[in-house]
């Protein structure tokens, strides 16, 4: 075996120069890598303190408006979201149609003595409410002597199972509840005095009371009268329904609007004079006996 020295320190030289150039491969990597980390955190500063790259977000507060307290009948209701509330009766009235006239149909018998314009006056027509309503404060509720008979000079209402108040829908807020719910139910006499502890008659018919109404009891008795099917608000179960309509009727021939008998029956006469006093007045000209038109007419 011969030495050869000059092969040898070729081969050095190779190993040499091929490890000083991983190290400088190895050194410009990890410079680079380096570099690119800390662009990285740069750039991610930059979104925190709200850069050119960063989106601004916007938060929503939920919004609450002011709860009123339980109507009749019970529930709550938001100002912004109205909520009807339930009663006795179930149902919303959603299929009810805008008309004119008694609750079961037909126009109402306009040619007795009314003020003039409530003629003219239109039923379930919703409106703005009056901000600047006036209160009777010096109207004084009385006993009425009424009679205990039906009129046969004014119309009877008859009873029409799974029907609404029509135009019923139109009216907002909580005190109309009642009258949105309202569906007439006909049940015999066993089961109204099993359901209802406080039962009145007036013009012999019966009358149920719950959470602030009279409601008729049909089929009590399948004969009796009644002039309106619906709610009549009352600010307590000691005025029965004849009284409180009296005092409506009374209350009205005062400032005009009602000109005929006061008898207590909620007859055509007497609705189209409501709906003409509630339009004056700014609120839902229902033709009904509600609460908001109590407290105006200084009854509740």
């Amino acid at each position: 075996m011969s030495n050869n020295p000059g092969g040898n320190s070729y081969l050095t030289m190779r190993i040499l120069l091929v490890l000083i150039c991983c190290f400088g491969l190895a050194s410009f990597a990890g410079a680079a890598q380096q570099q690119q980390q800390q662009d990285d955190q740069t750039t991610t500063q930059g979104k925190k303190k709200g850069g050119g790259n960063a989106q601004s977000q916007q938060v929503v507060k939920p919004q609450t408006g002011k709860v009123y307290k339980a109507s009749p009948g019970g529930g709550s209701h938001n100002a912004n979201v109205q909520q009807p509330s339930t009663v006795h009766y179930k149902g919303t009235g959603k299929n009810a149609q805008k008309w004119q006239g008694p609750v079961t149909g037909g126009n109402p018998n306009l040619s007795g003595q009314t003020n003039g314009s409530a003629k003219n006056t239109t039923f379930n027509k919703s409106t703005t409410v009056n901000k600047n309503i006036t209160v009777n404060k010096n109207f004084k509720v009385q006993h009425f002597n009424l009679s205990n008979k039906p009129n046969p000079n004014i119309s009877k209402v008859t009873f029409k199972q799974g029907v609404h108040i029509q135009g019923s829908q139109n009216w907002q807020g909580p005190k109309y509840a009642a009258f949105r719910n309202y569906t007439p139910q006909w049940h015999d006499q066993w089961w109204w005095r099993s359901h209802h502890t406080t039962i009145v008659f007036v013009f012999g018919a019966p009358f149920f009371w719950e959470s602030g109404f009279w409601y008729p009891c049909w089929g009590y008795d399948p004969y009796a009268t009644y002039y309106y099917d619906g709610p009549i608000y009352a600010s307590s179960p000691e005025y029965d329904p004849g009284q409180v309509v009296a005092n409506v009727q009374s209350a009205l021939q005062q400032q005009g609007y009602y000109q005929g008998e006061v008898d207590g029956i909620l007859g055509p006469q007497t609705r189209a004079a409501l709906a003409e006093y509630q339009s004056a007045q700014g609120l839902e000209p229902t033709g009904a006996v509600d609460e908001p038109t109590l407290e105006t007419l200084g009854m509740v």
